[in-house]
C-alpha cells in the first residue's frame, strides 16, 4: 500500500506546483455525497465484514483438472496465438495489433441512469458489465482495449467495490469519478491501479461538459487516460503470468451450443426493474441487440445500437450492507450462470480462481469450461434471489 500512496503524493505535489493548488473548472462542480468517498457511515468495516461472511466453499481443486481443448486461449494457461504483429485479444478472442492486444485495457465506470442517456464511447468496449447499485439502479463498466480514438467516454460515475474486482479479472486500469468510503481501502491496495476524478490526476483524465448537470457530465478521453497512466507510473502491459478470463472458439469452429444441453434464447431480460433492459437476437448477423428505458441503447458518438456476440448471466450472492442501501456481491466464490450465444442458451456454473486478483471461469453442466465465441460480451450480474425476474425465451 505504501507504494500506491507515494504515487498519489507525487501526483498531488506535481499538481500543486503546476497549478498553484487552484481548483480547475473540472473539479468545482458540486458532487453528491456518494461520489466524495467521505460520507459518514454507521460502520466503516461493514463491507469488509460482508466479504468475510461470503462462502468460498467451491474449492478451486474441484475444477483443477478441467480443460478447454477447443479454444485458442485456455483459462488454464495455453499460450496466445501470435501472427507477425498481431495477437489474439484477451477481451474479444480476435486477432488485433500487438500494440493493442499486449496493452493493459482500461475499465471505466459508466453512468446508466435515464438522465445520462445516451452514453458516449460505450460501443467500443469489448466487455460490458452491468450490476445493480443503490436504489435498484444499475451501473455499467466497460472494458476497453482499443480506445485510442475516443475523445468522449462516459459519463463516468463512482466506484463500487465489486466493480473493482471485475476489473481486476482483466488486469485492467480502473477509471472512476469518486467512490464510496467503503471502497477506499481496496483502491489503496498496490495491486489496484486506478484513475479517480477526485484525485489530483482527475483533471488530467476527466473533463466536464456544459450540456448536462453534475454529476452526469464527467467524461474521460483517450488522451487524458494515457496521460493519467503515465503520470501515475502504472504498468502498460499485462502482468507476468496473466492468462486471460475467457477461452475463445477458433475462427473456423464457433460454438453454436448444438452439442450442449441448450435451449432457445432469442429474447433475454436480465430482470433489472428500473431501466428494464432486454436483448433481442438478430439471426442475420448473430448478435444480440440491447434496449433499455423503452428504447434502443445507443452510443452517442456513432448512433449505433449496442450489440453483443455473447451474453453471460452471472448469478451472485449479495447483501445490503448498510441502511443507505449499499450492496455487496460475492466476487470470489461461485454460483450459477447462463451462457447465451447464437440464439441458444446453456446453464452452468461460475467459479473464481485466485482470490482478490483472480478470475472467474465458466463451466457447463458436465464440468467442462465453456468455449466463448469471439466478439463482444455483456456480463449481467444477477442477484441470486432475483432469478425469478430473468426471462429467456
Amino acid at each position: 500500500m505504501a507504494a500506491k500512496k507515494i504515487k498519489a503524493l507525487i501526483c498531488v505535489l506535481s499538481a500543486c506546483i503546476l497549478a498553484g493548488c487552484a481548483s480547475s473548472a473540472a473539479t468545482t462542480e458540486e458532487i453528491p455525497p456518494e461520489d466524495t468517498g467521505t460520507e459518514e457511515v454507521a460502520d466503516a468495516e461493514a463491507y469488509a465484514k460482508f466479504e468475510e461472511t461470503i462462502s468460498s466453499d467451491t474449492a478451486e481443486e474441484s475444477a483443477s483438472g478441467l480443460t478447454a481443448e477447443k479454444g485458442y486461449v485456455s483459462s488454464f494457461g495455453a499460450e496466445r496465438e501470435r501472427d507477425g504483429d498481431s495477437v489474439r485479444s484477451y477481451l474479444s478472442g480476435k486477432m488485433v495489433p500487438a500494440e493493442i492486444g499486449d496493452r493493459r485495457p482500461v475499465a471505466i465506470m459508466l453512468n446508466n441512469i435515464e438522465d445520462a442517456m445516451p452514453m458516449s464511447g460505450v460501443s467500443s468496449a469489448d466487455v460490458l458489465y452491468e450490476c445493480v447499485v443503490e436504489g435498484g439502479l444499475t451501473r455499467m463498466m466497460g472494458v476497453f482495449e482499443a480506445y485510442d480514438d475516443l475523445e468522449k467516454i462516459g459519463s463516468v460515475r463512482s466506484c463500487r467495490n465489486y466493480f473493482v474486482y471485475y476489473a481486476l479479472e482483466f488486469d485492467a486500469i480502473y477509471c472512476h469519478y469518486g467512490q464510496s468510503s467503503y471502497a477506499l481501502p481496496l483502491l489503496e491496495e498496490d495491486y489496484v491501479d486506478n484513475l479517480s476524478g477526485l484525485a489530483a490526476v482527475g483533471d488530467t483524465v476527466f473533463y466536464r461538459t456544459t450540456d448536462r448537470v453534475a454529476p452526469h457530465n464527467a467524461y474521460a478521453s483517450a488522451k487524458g487516460i494515457k496521460k493519467g497512466i503515465e503520470d501515475m507510473g502504472y504498468r502498460n502491459t499485462y502482468k507476468d503470468g496473466y492468462i486471460g478470463k475467457f477461452t475463445f472458439a477458433k475462427d473456423d469452429d464457433p460454438n453454436d451450443l448444438s452439442a450442449e444441453d441448450s435451449y432457445d434464447a432469442t429474447h433475454v431480460e436480465p430482470g433489472y426493474q428500473i431501466n428494464a433492459p432486454y436483448l433481442e437476437y438478430n439471426a442475420e448477423d448473430e448478435k444480440y441487440y440491447r434496449w433499455q428505458y423503452g428504447t434502443e441503447h445507443v452510443d452517442d458518438l456513432n448512433s449505433e445500437q449496442l450489440s453483443f456476440d455473447n451474453v453471460i448471466l452471472q448469478y451472485s450472492q449479495w447483501e445490503q450492507i448498510d441502511d443507505k442501501g449499499y450492496l455487496g456481491f460475492n466476487c470470489h466464490g461461485g454460483g450459477k450462470m447462463t451462457y447465451i450465444t447464437k440464439g441458444k442458451a446453456v446453464d452452468g456454473t461460475w467459479i473464481c480462481f485466485g482470490g482478490d486478483q483472480g478470475c472467474v471461469r465458466y463451466f457447463d453442466s458436465d464440468g467442462e469450461e465453456i468455449v466463448v465465441n469471439q466478439g463482444k460480451t455483456i456480463i449481467e450480474i444477477i442477484q441470486d434471489t432475483e432469478g425469478d425476474k430473468v426471462v429467456i425465451r
